[in-house]
């Protein structure tokens, strides 16, 4: 081959280029480089730094094969990291190669010139060198810049075909990640979802694209003000991070919380969100809430002091009474019991809880007297957090920690209105919603209600609903007074002053036979609850083994006029109300310890407070 080359040789050698030893581009370049230009040695490198390269095919030059990576020398590294080619005929004198597999192979004459890239960001180099020095040639450039496109396309591609790989494994790893991706614009309209997000959100992989992630969010206000703070972080330009958000599955709808993190792209335009399924921790964390709630409920029903600790009688009228707890309790019906102020509804409502198959349930108490009025709903239903002024967290409902058991709804005769039609709601369709909540909740629960109040009447004054009296009176028990049943008044004597003579630390052997005549004798206007907190207050008061009551106490010696009964319970309650002040007086107000006014009347620092508080008893400040 001549030492000048033409531009038909150059062509040729693009064309025999084309064609690699052994399936290597690079090698065939090398040998058409070094054929082209009439050199022993060529060889076409990557270029990895700004003077070091990687070889990818040489010619002539065997120490490459060893050669992972070359240092280049300058001037030579500047020349070509600029984009410029490099030609030095003869006269090469110090090595170009630094220390490498290159550094003892002899060179006089050589001509380089970079190839692909941006300007001034080269992806390579070509270079075709001698032992002797080159002949002058103004076509050896032209070899180089035909070749290095060739070089250029080859390297590039196989640069592409790495990158779709590391695509495809990044695609792979983002369609089978175990955490939930989504790409999405500002909206929250989806572009694209992983499996996991599919399966969390019951979405089919034709319903991704499109997708509105905020539609998906229940309207509870707790809810949407959760999605609404994200969505503003996320549009300011800042990162969410493990926020929890509540959603609904595109298929049935059912319930799912979520863990979510966003990061918005650079452009401002979509963010990149993942998120973790958390419904299972939720959901035990609500019933947590829920079982810790009910357990603070009957922990303060435990402390409460109840009429009874059994049903204590033989009268025919209690046992009548016993026979129809007996037939109900094993049902589910609803059962209204009425009767007098302290005859024992609740204790009646507790007979037939644990008769039930509901037994091993919660039995949730409400006194509908007890609350202002509008709280009762919000005790029966609950609420959500904010639903009204003051509601600065959720709080779950009577009817809700009733579920799977029975709730009892005593004084039912003083609900209000609006809160019946919500609560006849309940017992037809047996389902509510929480104050401010949208989520219809299920109500597994029976109801117990109970009423001193004569409800028909209160139906004929508009007072009480009529559809509602009917849905409650489905099975009717009504108690007895305890001056129907003066038969049991001896057992419920020995029963309570055996109960509070382990309280106060009074033991009573006997009853004096004249106290005992004028109790049998006595009207008692509040029932049992009446003669339980006479017997109290006697035994706090007596002084020996045998219970007298003085005869002053009652209004006469026979079953008095009602206004006698009342003078008799305020001639009572004023002599433990002077008692205790006596009491509390002399241990200067000390309710505890050894010299507390507790210790002195023998009863529990808590009872005490308790009575002091009941009977309005303050502390003088004069």
């Amino acid at each position: 081959m001549s030492d000048s080359v033409d531009e038909l040789t150059a062509l040729r050698a693009l064309a025999d280029g084309t064609v690699g030893e052994e399936g290597n581009v690079f090698h065939g370049l090398a040998r058409c480089l070094a054929n082209a230009t009439g050199t022993r040695h060529a060889f076409i490198a990557e270029l990895t730094g700004p003077s070091r390269i990687r070889p990818l095919g040489w010619w002539g030059l065997d120490a490459l094969a060893s050669a992972p990576e070359l240092e280049l020398e300058a001037p030579f590294a500047e020349a070509i990291a600029r984009g410029d080619s490099f030609e030095q005929p003869s006269g090469v004198t110090t090595p170009l190669f630094g220390q490498g597999a290159l550094a003892s192979v002899p060179v006089q004459g050589l001509v380089a010139a970079p190839f692909g890239g941006r300007p001034g960001q080269p992806l390579g180099l070509l270079c075709a060198c001698d032992g002797k020095a080159l002949a002058p040639d103004p076509q050896r450039l032209l070899v180089l810049r035909i070749l290095g496109a060739r070089a250029g396309a080859e390297l590039a591609r196989r640069r592409a075909e790495t990158a779709l790989g590391e695509a495809q494994i990044y695609r792979d790893l983002y369609e089978e990640a175990p955490i939930a991706y989504v790409h999405e614009d500002l909206e929250s309209r989806f572009i694209s979802a992983n499996r996991t997000a599919q399966r969390i959100l019951g979405l089919r992989p034709d319903q991704v694209v499109g997708n509105v992630g905020a539609d998906m969010v229940p309207k509870t206000p707790d809810a949407q003000r959760r999605v609404q703070q994200a969505l503003e972080s996320v549009g300011r330009g800042t990162d969410t991070s493990g926020v929890v958000l509540e959603l609904r599955r595109k298929d049935d709808g059912r319930a799912v919380f979520v863990q979510w993190w966003s990061r918005p792209e650079a452009d401002g335009k979509y963010t990149r969100t993942m998120f973790l399924d958390i419904t299972e921790r939720v959901l035990m964390e609500q019933e947590q809430a829920r079982l810790k709630a009910q357990n603070l409920y009957l922990q303060e029903e435990i402390k409460s002091v109840h009429n009874f600790e059994e049903i204590v009688g033989r009268s025919p009228s209690l046992l009548s009474v016993l026979q129809k707890v007996e037939k109900v309790a094993g049902t589910d019906a609803t059962v209204l019991i009425t009767g007098e102020t302290g005859t024992g509804k609740e204790l009646i409502a507790r007979a037939i809880h644990s008769g039930s198959r509901r037994r091993d349930r919660p039995l949730i108490k409400l006194n509908c007297a007890a609350l202002p009025t509008g709280l009762v709903e919000s005790e029966l239903f609950g609420h959500e957090k904010g639903a009204f002024s003051g509601a600065l967290q959720r709080r779950i409902g009577r009817f809700e920690l009733a579920h799977g058991g029975t709730i009892f709804l005593d004084e039912i005769g003083e609900m209000p209105l609006d809160v019946q039609v919500k609560l006849l709601r309940v017992l037809q369709e047996k389902e509510f919603e929480r104050i401010g909540g949208r989520e219809t909740i299920k109500a597994d629960v029976r109801v117990l209600a109970a009423t001193n109040r004569d409800l028909r009447k209160a139906v004929a004054q508009g007072q009480f609903r009529e559809d509602l009296f009917y849905r409650l009176n489905v099975f009717p028990v009504e108690l007895p007074s305890l001056r129907e049943r003066r038969d049991d008044i001896p057992l419920l004597v020995s029963f309570f002053l055996g109960k509070y003579g382990l309280l106060v630390g009074r033991q009573v052997d006997s009853v004096n036979a004249e106290t005992m005549e004028q109790l049998m004798a006595y009207r008692w206007p509040g029932n049992v609850r009446e003669l339980e907190n006479l017997l109290e207050r006697a035994l706090i008061l007596s002084t020996t083994n045998e219970l007298h009551i003085e005869p002053e106490i009652f209004a006469s010696a026979g079953p008095p006029a009602p206004a006698g009964a009342a003078g008799a319970a305020k001639d009572l309650e004023t002599l433990q109300r002077e008692r205790i002040l006596e009491a509390l007086h002399d241990a200067g107000w000390v309710i505890e310890g050894d010299r507390g006014a507790a210790k002195q009347l023998g009863l529990h620092p808590n009872t005490l407070r308790s009575r002091i508080k009941k009977l309005g008893l303050k502390r003088s400040t004069a």
